[in-house]
This record gives structure tokens, C-alpha cells and sequence, in this order.
């Protein structure tokens, strides 16, 4: 899957934020509790206060993601 992220990264540069948190970190632990973290991969849409708005869980399709963001990009 990351491959794919990384492709809506680039496509979506500017517009949307990415930040990869490496859930093996124990530095993260009170980020993945915040969000409820439990099982990768997970994959977060905030808003620029942090809120979240849209949470996956398991494998996500390309399009599943875009249909997500169109939502929100204006």
C-alpha cells in the first residue's frame, strides 16, 4: 500500500499534508491512543485543527481515498 500512498502524495502535493507515524515507535503511543490506533495499516484524514474526518483500516483502494478527499479539497 505504500507505494500508493506515496503516489497520492506526490499527486496531491500542496494540497494535502501527508505525515507517516511508525507505530513501532513507543514515542508515538500517545498519538495512537488519541486516534484509537489498533491495526496496521490505518490511515487518518484531518483537518487542519486535527479533527479526524475520515478513518480506514486495512488495505484501501486508490479511489477509495480520492473519493475522500474530493469531499474535502475544495
Amino acid at each position: 500500500m505504500a507505494p500508493m500512498v506515496h503516489g497520492l502524495e506526490a499527486k496531491y502535493f500542496g494540497r494535502i499534508n501527508f505525515v507517516y507515524l511508525d507505530a513501532d515507535d513507543i514515542g508515538t503511543e500517545p498519538f495512537q491512543r488519541a486516534l484509537g490506533f489498533y491495526y496496521q495499516p490505518e490511515v487518518y484524514l484531518l483537518d487542519g485543527d486535527g479533527n479526524v474526518l475520515k478513518k480506514w483500516v486495512g488495505y484501501t483502494t486508490e479511489a477509495q481515498f480520492e473519493e475522500e478527499f474530493a469531499k474535502h479539497l475544495q
